[in-house]
Parts: structure tokens; C-alpha cells; sequence
């Protein structure tokens, strides 16, 4: 009968295996410390509530119609102003004040509609938030 040798097994393990569990053993430290850290810090701070600059120019203006920030669709519920003297109003401004409207090449009916209609209407600073192209003309609000 002939016996085989077996190879001797060596004293320490070869050298690759040494450094994959060296580098699992840092790594799961590694690990570990990025936990107890997230454990520490403090969370991100979070708002109460979004809010966008167009959104805050709308709350300014309240109920009324904001003759430098709107489109035209917001004349539609004052009737004979919708869509001429609207479309008027909209590309004459900005406006410093209300009565500046009554400065546009209105007819005598149109100028009778606005004075009608006057205590509806506010002023605000132009906010390009709103005035951005053309979206005070055609706004994209459908039926």
C-alpha cells in the first residue's frame, strides 16, 4: 500500500485571507461608527409647511384681482372686461397705483367698466414668479 502524503497544513493562514478579514473587520467598524454617529446628530430640520414665492404673492393680494401679478383669466368673473380690457390691463403695466389703468387708450365704455369694478382690484410689486413669459395672457388653465 502507498500512502499519500497529505500537505501539511501551515501555521497561519496565507496572507490573503489575513487582509479580507482585516478589511471585513474595519469595514464593519466603519460601518458601525457611521451608526452611532447618525445617532447623535441631530435630524434635518424640515419646514412646517412648502411654500413658493407665487404662492405668497397670491396670499398678498387677498380676494382681489393684483393688476401687476395676474393673467387675464382673472377678469373672466367681472363681465365685459374679459378678454379686451383685460388683455389691456395685463400688457400696459406695471402700475403703481390703480388709477394708473385709466392712463391706457381705453374707450369711454371700457374706462366705465374699470371704474365699475375698481374696489376689486389691488396693487402689488411685480413679481417675475408671475410675469415670467407669457403666462399672464395664457396662463394653461383650461375648462
Amino acid at each position: 500500500m502507498v500512502r499519500i502524503p497529505y500537505p501539511s497544513l501551515p501555521l497561519f493562514p496565507p496572507e490573503s485571507v489575513v487582509m479580507k478579514r482585516l478589511l471585513a473587520w474595519l469595514m464593519s467598524g466603519v460601518v458601525l461608527a457611521g451608526l452611532l454617529v447618525s445617532l447623535v446628530l441631530p435630524g434635518p430640520a424640515w419646514a412646517d409647511e412648502r411654500r413658493n414665492l407665487a404662492d405668497d404673492k397670491i396670499a398678498e393680494r387677498g380676494d382681489k384681482v393684483d393688476l401687476n401679478n395676474c393673467s387675464v383669466r382673472r377678469f373672466q368673473q367681472y363681465p365685459g372686461m374679459y378678454p379686451t380690457l383685460a388683455g389691456k390691463i395685463v400688457l400696459g403695466g406695471p402700475y403703481s397705483s390703480v388709477d394708473d389703468v385709466l392712463n391706457l387708450d381705453l374707450t369711454a365704455r371700457q374706462k366705465e367698466l374699470f371704474e365699475k369694478y375698481k374696489s376689486n382690484f389691488t396693487i402689488t410689486p411685480p413679481s417675475i414668479a408671475l410675469n415670467e413669459g407669457f403666462d399672464r395672457i395664457n396662463d394653461g388653465q383650461y375648462r
